[in-house]
């Protein structure tokens, strides 16, 4: 009997994983039968994140839907079909799926020209995010709205979840002179919104120089407090390096710092995005410094590796690997800033600044949205204590602004 009894449980936990709670803006647009796009000419931008509840691609759900004409097809970073490595320009092709014209915005240009939404009625945006100003496709999100505004076409938004929430907010706006398509737009550096509150938000506060004729298909179900694991929903990788969705979660407690290139974030391993490890570090020292920090909602444990490519591939390195206790009290963004610290205090010989190519420093400030915090960290000693409220000034700010855009309680 006890046999058969944690049988059913087992089977009821596994029903409860896989049981969708959230509907996201394909499966609702499914279920109205098209309605906004009947007997329009539609160009999709999408990529291997855009499916259904059944896991087909919006690409192929536009192609066959009655009285949907897609005539054209944008590719962000990665490719509409993801067969595109991280970095790697997008070409322009022919979807071999469904014979549509791919046009690429990853290549030389990053925002669709008239030529490309010629003959085009409407824009469709569907690409699962995670949560991070830094990830390029918030970027194709803001620039295609300019584009769709400039040809006076409107744009409808498929909304997904934000893996992190909708109540997490962390970071500075982005400055004036470190606009770029790592941060493209002034919003924190995790700032608690679905892309279509996101949409909404660009929009009605004039971020994109022209307002565009904006529709958002909402999502049912969803609730601000939710993290990606509630909603019920697979996760499809959104990048090479983000193929789970702890994945995502760990993505903005470590990417800034993964710029100096310098120290393993763990990409090129199995754990991305959760180390830092280097060959100099002393991992139980190091894990023992991070922990006596007591920082909210994380811990720290050694760790060491041998990464199959990217930096450090082939040496031992020594290090620590995070994990979140509680993640909604965690200050997520700047665990990196503290490992930095720790590290300086402990191996004042290195500099990671100094041992890093200076070309980095720009990629560094751009998704940081300010070289401020680079250089009162060069400045300070690598003292994240002494800036931390620069870091944390507009938060409470952006929080109260965001709230007009919210689409779910």
């Amino acid at each position: 009997m006890k046999k058969m009894l944690l049988s059913l449980c087992a089977f009821l936990l596994t029903c409860s994983v896989y049981c969708q709670i959230v509907k996201t803006g394909i499966d609702v647009l499914e279920a109205r039968n098209f309605d906004i796009l009947k007997g329009k000419r539609v160009g999709l931008i999408t990529n291997p994140t855009g499916v259904d509840s059944n896991l087909r691609s919006t690409v192929d759900i536009l192609h066959e839907a009655k009285g949907v004409s897609l005539v054209a097809l944008f590719a962000p970073e990665h490719g509409v079909r993801g067969d595109i490595a991280a970095g790697e320009k997008v070409a322009g092709s022919m979807d071999k799926k469904t014979g549509i014209k791919v046009f690429s915005l990853y290549g030389g240009t990053r925002k669709a020209t008239p030529e490309m939404l010629k003959g085009i009625d409407v824009l469709v945006y569907d690409i699962q995010d995670i949560g991070c100003r830094s990830y390029t496709f918030i970027s194709t999100l803001g620039l295609a709205m300019q584009a769709a505004a400039e040809n006076k076409i409107p744009i409808v938004i498929l909304d997904r979840p934000n893996p992190l929430g909708g109540l997490k907010v962390e970071g500075c706006l982005t400055e004036d002179k470190y606009i770029s398509f790592v941060s493209q737009f002034k919003i924190p550096y995790i700032y608690g919104l679905t892309c279509g509150e996101l949409a909404y938000m660009l929009n009605e506060e004039n971020m994109l120089g022209k307002k565009c004729e904006l529709n958002i298909v909402s999502m049912e179900g969803w609730k601000r407090a939710m993290h990606f694991e509630s909603t019920g929903l697979p996760w499809i990788p959104t990048s090479p390096h983000i193929p789970y969705v702890q994945s995502a979660t760990y993505y903005p407690a470590s990417g800034i710092s993964g710029e100096i290139g310098v120290i393993s974030i763990g990409v090129g391993y199995t754990v991305p995005f959760q180390t830092f490890a280097t060959e100099w570090i002393d991992d139980q020292k190091f894990a023992e410094s991070m922990n006596a920090l007591h920082l909210d909602g994380v811990i720290f444990r050694p760790i060491s590796y041998k990464p199959y490519y990217g930096f450090g591939q082939g040496k031992n390195l020594k290090g620590v690997q995070f994990f979140f206790t509680d993640f909604e009290k965690a200050r997520v963004s700047e665990i990196q800033f503290y490992i930095m610290q720790v590290l300086k205090r402990l191996y004042p010989e290195h500099d990671l600044f100094a041992e890093c190519d200076a070309t980095r420093f720009s990629m560094f400030d751009k998704v940081c949205g300010t070289n401020y915090i680079r250089l009162q960290l060069q400045k300070n000693g690598y003292s994240f204590d002494q800036i931390k409220s620069y870091w944390r000034k507009d938060e409470n700010a952006f929080k109260e602004r965001s709230k007009r855009y919210w689409i779910y309680n």
